[in-house]
């Protein structure tokens, strides 16, 4: 009797743990659609939604220079040029600690982070990707000397960061 109730018990919470393992995977991988409205910098705009929210996000795995930097504006003014007042899909790969949603962005069947990354304007972000093909996309760039790698100087926007806040 003890080992029908073992498997009663079993069954019901492997159920429970299915169902927040699925829903986990939906929420981790949501995809979001709507239009940008304004554009922070080269790795972050506004997202309209059709509910009329507003949504923060943060291009996944690139990291663009800051609007201080060299290339900071034209790095902005490229995603502004792709994605500003146009229909985007977004799939939500994150949230950071800002609360912004992290994700990767198309527009018209181009891949908002990877035209970053060929243009030369933005660093493939390998503490939080580890894509080969990101890497491969910011190496063809460098080699190239287009955008920021342009500059045999480029400092990379988490060490400008990391210097600003020592200041």
């Amino acid at each position: 009797m003890r080992h029908i109730e073992e498997h009663v018990f079993f069954a019901a919470h492997m159920k429970y743990w299915l169902f927040v393992f699925f829903i986990t995977i939906n929420v981790a991988h949501a995809q979001l659609t709507g239009t940008v409205v304004s554009v922070a910098d080269g790795d972050t705009f506004t997202l309209l939604t059709a509910d009329h929210e507003q949504i923060r996000v943060r291009l996944h795995g690139i990291d663009c220079p800051e609007k201080k930097q060299d290339f900071g504006t034209k790095a902005k003014d490229f995603l502004a040029g792709l994605v500003f007042q146009k229909q985007v899909t977004v799939r939500e790969t994150d949230r950071d600690r800002y609360g912004r949603t992290i994700g990767i962005v198309t527009v018209d069947g181009v891949n908002v982070n990877e035209a970053l990354l060929t243009a030369g304007l933005a660093w493939h972000y390998t503490h939080y990707d580890q894509n080969p093909a990101w890497a491969l996309l910011e190496d063809t760039a460098r080699r190239a000397k287009r955008g920021l790698w342009s500059q045999g100087n480029a400092i990379a926007p988490w060490e400008f960061r990391k210097a600003k806040r020592r200041k």
